[in-house]
């Protein structure tokens, strides 16, 4: 549709210019007096010899007038001529382009649109099971292509996505199972015991509900896993200086058994978000430190606020941990080379409950492992807006700390 009315808008420009150019003109140019009367054509042109008319005398301007008004008729019927030719001509030209461009058109058009169909043809077939299938589109770099690379990458991550829930899946199955199987395994040897007595009894109910708390710890990570990845509604502000210390009291007779030595360094630090799942942040990786971390051990905590984002550092002594592992240690249920007693007392979700609570903040964390063994993790809250800082600053920093 385009090219016809550009078509039509040339043609009748052509026309217009065509006809105003050939209108116009004396019609008798270059005619002359014949020496005995009347008017005779140029040399080496056809036309009629006029002869004086009575009473017009040898001059003939008689002759002239007559001959102007046939000429002007004759250049008239022939300018009419030319540009009907010219429109009928030029009218069949405009037509025969429009049919031949619309089926140029039609054939650019289908190979300019055939990477579209198959991008519609994959993403029609692609399912839960197949998302390893690729356009992998072929050809210069534009925008279709550009397009099929952007749908590849999609792919790639929800297929990425869907692997990590079905071995999350998979991995919770296992956690729940092997209580259950405890369960299960004492309940059947506490029943096949032909003498079994009270005290037999009562110690296997015992351990079955130890089994039943595990299980329980459990499915409250999981709960807190799944609301830390819905994210947050609603932000409030809390002092995360303030929760860090309720954090260590409860502790620090854990610590004491463990002959762990504590060392904070608290500065007032405001961020804004869930007060409980910020807790379960700091809790979750105190906890971390104190199960990981080595007899006569050490744990560095510390809270300050910079460039208004508030800040926690959680530094421990422990096992030396790959550079290679550090990323998979918050991933649900990975335990890098625990011994017996720390998978009893862990789950293998303490660090990705800490990830998903951070993502839902807007927070950062950074892991370093260090050289002489364990890990110093750093969680940045973002900017909140301005409030008034609490003064108070509790320190109980005991030599340098740990690098």
């Amino acid at each position: 549709m385009l090219f016809l009315v550009s078509g039509a808008t040339l043609l009748a420009v052509t026309y217009f210019l065509v006809r105003h150019s050939v209108s116009g003109g004396p019609p008798a140019e270059g005619y002359a007096f014949a020496p005995g009367g009347g008017v005779k054509p140029p040399s080496g042109a056809e036309g009629p010899f006029v002869s004086p008319g009575p009473g017009q005398g040898i001059g003939g301007q008689g002759a002239l007038d007559v001959l102007s008004k046939q000429q002007q008729k004759a250049l008239e019927d022939q300018k009419s001529e030319v540009m009907h030719q010219l429109l009928v001509q030029s009218g069949i030209a405009l037509a025969l382009m429009s049919v031949i461009s619309v089926a140029l058109g039609w054939v650019v058009a289908g190979r300019m649109l055939r990477p579209l169909r198959t991008i519609t043809a994959t993403a029609r077939g692609i399912s839960a099971t197949s998302l390893h299938q690729r356009l992998a589109l072929e050809g210069p770099g534009d925008e279709l292509t550009e397009l099929g690379d952007t749908f590849d990458g999609l792919l790639g991550r929800l297929e990425d996505s869907f692997q990590a829930q079905r071995q999350f899946v998979a991995n919770a199955s296992h956690e729940l199972r092997t209580p259950l199987a405890r369960q299960r395994a004492l309940g059947q040897v506490a029943l096949a015991d032909p003498d079994a007595t009270v005290d037999s009894l009562r110690g296997a109910h015992e351990r079955i509900l130890i089994a039943g708390r595990q299980q329980e710890r459990l499915i409250e990570a999981l709960l807190t896993l799944t609301r830390s990845n819905a994210g947050i509604d609603v932000r409030e502000p809390f002092d995360l200086a303030r929760l860090t210390h309720e954090v260590i009291d409860v502790r620090r007779g854990e610590a004491k058994n463990r002959n762990i030595a504590l060392h904070l360094s608290i500065s007032p630090a405001m961020g804004a978000g869930h007060r409980n799942l910020a807790e379960r942040l700091v809790t979750n990786l105190v906890d971390n430190a104190l199960r990981h971390n080595v007899p006569l051990g050490r744990i560095d905590v510390a809270t300050w606020t910079e460039d208004g984002r508030a800040t926690l550092v959680v530094t421990n002594t422990g096992p030396v941990v790959p550079l290679d592992a550090v990323d998979r240690l918050f991933q649900p249920f990975q335990r890098l080379g625990a011994t017996r007693e720390a998978r009893a007392e862990g789950l293998g979700l303490g660090l990705s409950i800490v990830q998903a609570i951070a993502n839902a903040h807007d927070a950062t964390i950074s892991t370093r492992a260090r050289p002489a063994g364990g890990l110093s993790i750093t969680v940045t809250f973002p900017v909140m807006s301005s409030r008034p800082q609490p003064a108070a600053d509790r320190s109980e920093q005991v030599g340098a700390p740990l690098r």
